[in-house]
């Protein structure tokens, strides 16, 4: 191998070394450095006042009975017939500790009906507030919500008191 081609290959060797390794500048701190911060504060407090009521029934076919929470009224539909007792809505009061706009988070789900000394069930549904659940409330001074449903009532169910728990929460600024 001759002079030439082996210089040849080294150059050609050092070439692909020197284009394969990128170049890397100095480490340099941004500035001014970043911070980290976090805003605690008192969770806003909700109390419930009234239970979601849906009163006494009747049943001969499927239906529903829907608590309109902003006119407490019951309506029923299908073989369901409203026979008495007190139906009302849901009424909660809270009281955020700043002033601003509060968001009230009611249940977008169905929650089950049990009834007592049974197994049998019912759901609540199609969850509905009293007014926007968007809300500009003052610091400190309580402020009300009501909160209704629509009952799925099934064909045939087994007579008895049927009960069950939903949450809502107040989030605020």
């Amino acid at each position: 191998m001759g002079p030439v081609r082996l210089f040849t290959l080294l150059a050609a060797g050092l070439l692909s070394i020197m284009t394969a390794a990128p170049a890397f500048a100095a480490p340099k701190a941004a500035a001014p450095p970043a911070k980290a911060s976090a805003d605690i504060r008192r969770a806003a407090q909700v109390r419930l006042l009234n239970d979601l009521n849906f009163g006494a029934l009747t049943v001969t076919t499927a239906g529903t009975a829907v608590m309109n929470p902003s006119t407490d009224v019951l309506t029923t539909t299908g073989g369901v017939v409203s026979v008495g007792g007190n139906p009302y809505s849901a009424l909660f009061e809270s009281v955020s500790p700043v002033k601003g706009v509060v968001i009230v988070r009611i249940p977008n789900k169905p929650i089950t009906l049990i009834r007592v000394g049974g197994t049998e069930t019912m759901t609540v549904s199609t969850w509905t507030i009293n007014g926007s659940n968007s809300r500009t409330v003052n610091a400190k001074e309580p402020f009300t919500f009501k909160v209704g449903g629509t009952l799925n009532v099934n064909a045939n169910q087994v007579e008895g008191l049927y009960v069950g728990t939903f949450t809502v929460d107040v989030q605020y600024p």
